[in-house]
């Protein structure tokens, strides 16, 4: 194990479109140094001939990890798009090494390189890396007015991108194509979404989208429209979700399961809190763990986990921050979860039947908490008039264990 005095063995340095002219004079250094320079073979073409050993990086990146992790005690130099640490290579590297066996270099990143073409302010432009990940990441983020800039795999994703917006009513956004920024091939070209026809896009390319349209944006308060979610009737509406999130209490970074997941309402909403959030879901019904899956990419949390079956056997072993109970309650999930829940575990349930409802009450007698009784009524016909049309009560159980 090297500490922080030992001279790190590995140099990571972004690499830009202009290759070494945009190199700092330590990054050139350590190329001179190097023993053995690695990195895609798109990095290693910026370059001119090394003195070293060259090694192109594989495909998939995860393979080229232990090829790497063989050459501590060499001096090497790992190539990286831009700024290694920002969507590129750092993190994935060096989350394998220990402290003081690196150094990096980073360079502009293409988020800094697009936001200065366009005169968007970056802190308030949604930054997103989409080489590997579903276009709807971005569904929370399409709001009219904002900003988002886009890394993308090729031209192709390109036009699978304004189809996307224009499935969604954002046909009027405007798309900036920033193909090599930073380089000689540089080239930015503008389109709206709905009039997109560009078939000569060059790579690395990223997208600049201008927000506009007619679409729905989603909402950042708890309570998503039910509209927005595919379900079998089996769902937590909009009222009473907005109440159970309420008191789930969502954190950055933290775990929900969502037990009788159905639709996955809660557990999209709590992963919508916070990008960093996660959630598994447990659904013993096959067709609805599979809606809930479908719903969450649509909405554009594709990180959502759930898990066919029926708790508490299919529970993980790992401790979740929260628990949100909406169907499947018995005495005996109860039980078991008081059991193995941590301390400071939040554990919201809702009952319908008055048979769940006693169970309720009797955890509220014995583990303290909130009870609530929720009654809700929507206006409807009635003849010629309108009436009030009464929901089954719900109870909802909130605690800190």
């Amino acid at each position: 194990m090297l500490g922080m005095a030992d001279a790190p063995w590995l140099t990571i340095i972004g690499i830009g479109e202009d290759g070494a002219d945009g190199l700092a004079l330590a990054a050139r250094d350590a190329l001179a140094q190097a023993q053995l320079v690695m990195g895609a073979a798109r990095h290693l073409a910026l370059l001119p001939a090394l003195d070293c050993a060259v090694q192109e990086w594989p495909v998939p990146f995860a393979d080229g990890v232990p090829l790497l992790l063989a050459q501590r005690g060499r001096r090497v130099v790992l190539l990286a798009s831009g700024d290694p640490f920002w969507f590129g290579a750092g993190s994935v590297v060096t989350a394998h090494l220990q402290p003081g066996e690196w150094c990096a270099h980073p360079a502009p990143s293409t988020f800094a390189l697009a936001a200065a073409r366009l005169g968007w302010a970056i802190e308030r432009t949604v930054c997103v890396g989409l080489h590997a990940t579903p276009l709807s990441r971005i569904r929370p983020h399409l709001v009219p007015g904002g900003h988002i800039i886009a890394l993308l795999r090729d031209g192709a994703a390109v036009g699978d991108m304004a189809d996307y917006l224009n499935a969604l009513g954002f046909g009027a956004s405007q798309l900036y194509v920033l193909e090599a920024l930073g380089g000689p091939r540089e080239r930015i070209r503008a389109a709206p979404a709905s009039d997109m026809d560009f078939t000569d896009i060059a790579h690395p390319v990223a997208v600049g989208i201008a927000c506009a349209g007619d679409g729905m944006a989603l909402p950042c308060a708890s309570g998503l429209p039910d509209t927005l979610f595919a379900h079998d009737g089996q769902m937590t509406r909009r009222p009473v979700r907005a109440l159970a999130l309420s008191a789930l209490a969502p954190r950055a970074g933290e775990l929900l399961w969502d037990i009788g997941a159905g639709s996955g309402s809660i557990g999209i909403e709590w992963l919508l809190a916070h990008p960093a959030n996660r959630a598994t879901g447990f659904e013993a019904d096959p067709a609805r763990a599979a809606r809930a899956t479908a719903n969450a990419a649509v909405l554009g949390v594709d990180r959502l986990q759930v898990i066919t079956g029926r708790a508490p056997a299919i529970l993980p072993n790992c401790a979740p921050d929260a628990v949100f109970i909406g169907g499947g309650l018995s005495d005996a999930l109860l039980t078991h979860l008081f059991a193995r829940l941590p301390s400071g575990t939040r554990l919201v349930a809702n009952a319908v039947t008055l048979e769940s409802e006693a169970l309720l009450a009797r955890a509220h007698d014995e583990k303290g908490g909130d009870l609530l009784r929720i009654e809700l009524a929507d206006a409807a016909p009635l003849g010629s008039r309108r009436g009030w049309r009464a929901h089954y009560p719900l109870v909802q159980w909130s605690v800190t264990l």
